[in-house]
């Protein structure tokens, strides 16, 4: 539990500043389809949603250890892999920072440089954008990379059953990739 008493998925002990691929998924403030519409499958980004996708891309401008991996923008949360780098040549190629920044601190970029952005379009300084909190996964090898892109890839196929959809029609098939035991 965090200090609001919300059940916290980070993993005690463990050090999110290390290099390592992880899984996250952020959600809108009150699950608000603010980012777009599923047409046919299709994720049909609007002005936030855009906004949104930007400031998800230049975070390695931001923070030099970040790379990105795919990304899946939903009406109302995002999924996508964060690649910290190690010591020496960072993410992209780029010189070594002496400043690494751990994933709880790129997230909350992230949730800032986005929110910003989607406050001034809608001229709402100060209004939420996103739930306070994150989930996480630490991905931990290459079949599991494997399965959480086509996760990710797959998600705007399965809106219809996901729990983060308003109108859901059946059960969430997150579940099945977040809990396989045979990671």
């Amino acid at each position: 539990m965090d200090f609001y008493g919300n059940r916290c998925s980070r993993l005690k002990g463990y050090d999110y500043a290390q290099a390592g691929a992880y899984f996250i998924t952020i959600c809108t403030y009150k699950r608000e389809c603010l980012l777009g519409n599923l047409m046919d499958g299709t994720m049909i980004l609007n002005s936030p949603g855009e906004l949104v996708h930007e400031a998800w891309h230049g975070l390695p401008n931001h923070y030099p250890h970040v790379g990105l991996d795919v990304l899946a923008i939903m009406p109302n949360h995002v999924h996508g892999i964060i690649v910290l780098s190690g010591n020496g040549v960072e993410a992209g190629l780029k010189p070594a920072s002496t400043m690494r920044h751990a994933l709880p601190e790129v997230v909350r970029g992230f949730k800032t440089f986005s929110s910003r952005r989607i406050n001034a379009w809608r001229q709402a300084p100060g209004t939420h954008v996103w739930q306070r909190n994150y989930f996480d996964h630490i991905i931990r090898n290459e079949r599991e990379l494997d399965k959480i892109r086509e996760y990710i890839a797959t998600n705007p196929l399965k809106w219809a059953l996901d729990r983060e959809n308003p109108q859901r029609m059946g059960c969430s098939a997150e579940e099945d990739i977040l809990f396989d035991s045979g990671w």
